[in-house]
């Protein structure tokens, strides 16, 4: 008899239905329909005659141990027990008693966390990891978070705005905060300043050669050491060179700023997906309260909210009004840098006579 083979244990994803809320587990493929209650609450109805509610809340994502603890004990106390994070890290519980649903809304928002980021209101903003774990950060993206949810929280309560709206941050211009409808992203406006004493005893020269994307990073002799030079004319400063050699360092207090970014849509529910494009650039990176960036965000979804038709996405509004429209409307200028001019891109290059820049 063929030995049992053993189930991985150190790799790959745990298996989530042993987590999933019985009433979830027993309609699972079975819903009916679901309600939207109140901004922070579904109601998903099986064909069964099964209810459960879900609340959301928000949270900080990067949670320290004793907020943990408080969520996992309202849970716990006021819930059936079942939790689960999304991927914006907002915390889902899920319960299949109606009277419960209140008592909890109540209790998260005495701890602290914002019911809401349901439906059509703006979700929590995602972020990169920025100081706390990588290794590239231009800025902290967690803090950009917290000072923009801080002015847009009464948009997380509420659903007032025309469809949901996904921002995201990234700490870098690599952006592992992925598409958003609309993203802060740092912008290094400066090629990397190289301390050509320690590249040698610090770099692995040919691993920072091959990391530069558009191969402007070669070997070279300086002052009799081992280093590296920089061909400015290629170097695009996405500073992707800095973690594996630190001496070539591209952060800078007033070369490394934030770029806003919008449209961007991973879902093709309604149309295809589509990639965010520049909006703002150079907008200072002023921590710890972020004010310019904040400003522009707000601007743009007051503009949002005010002529975009219902259930139509950033994308979808900006498709219908026209780029042009949308700079007018939001106050931003529009410079040479905006024009999508790379020859691979043709078919969305703006060269019609009728356009108004």
């Amino acid at each position: 008899m063929a030995a049992e083979m053993r189930q991985p244990i150190e790799s790959g994803c745990p298996d989530g239905f042993q987590y999933m809320h019985p009433v979830m587990l027993r309609n699972y493929g079975q819903w009916k329909y679901h309600e939207h209650p109140r901004p922070g609450v579904l109601l998903h109805v099986a064909h069964s005659g099964d209810k459960i509610w879900t609340v959301k809340a928000g949270t900080t994502r990067i949670l320290d141990v004793f907020a943990l603890r408080k969520l996992t004990e309202i849970g716990d106390k006021l819930g059936d027990g079942f939790v689960r994070f999304t991927i914006r890290s907002n915390i889902e519980y899920m319960v299949a008693d109606e009277a419960k649903v209140e008592p909890m809304i109540a209790a998260l928002e005495e701890a602290g966390f914002i019911v809401g980021g349901t439906a059509n209101s703006v979700s929590t903003l995602s972020h990169t990891q920025g100081w706390l774990h990588c290794d590239i950060p231009g800025t902290d993206a967690s803090g950009v978070v917290k000072a923009m949810m801080d002015e847009l929280i009464d948009d997380f309560r509420n659903c007032d705005m025309p469809n949901r709206v996904h921002i995201t941050t990234s700490c870098c211009q690599i952006n592992c905060g992925g598409q958003g409808d609309i993203a802060i992203n740092v912008q290094h406006t400066k090629p990397p300043k190289i301390n050509h004493d320690l590249v040698g005893n610090a770099c692995e020269r040919p691993s920072v050669v091959a990391r530069c994307p558009v191969a402007a990073i070669r070997p070279a002799m300086v002052n009799g050491k081992p280093s590296l030079e920089v061909d400015e004319r290629k170097c695009i400063c996405c500073g992707a060179c800095y973690p594996p050699c630190p001496p070539m360092q591209i952060n800078d207090h007033e070369f490394t700023q934030l770029a806003v970014w919008v449209g961007g849509n991973h879902s093709n529910a309604r149309g295809k997906p589509t990639f965010q494009k520049l909006v703002a650039a150079g907008v200072p990176n002023n921590p710890p309260r972020w004010p310019e960036a904040t400003a522009i965000v707000k601007r743009i979804l007051q503009c949002y909210k005010e002529s975009a038709k219902d259930w139509e996405r950033i994308n979808d509004w900006i498709e219908r009004i026209g780029w042009p429209r949308f700079f007018e409307m939001t106050n931003l200028p529009f410079t040479k840098y905006h024009v999508d001019n790379w020859r691979g891109s043709r078919s969305s290059l703006n060269a019609s006579t009728h356009i108004r820049f």
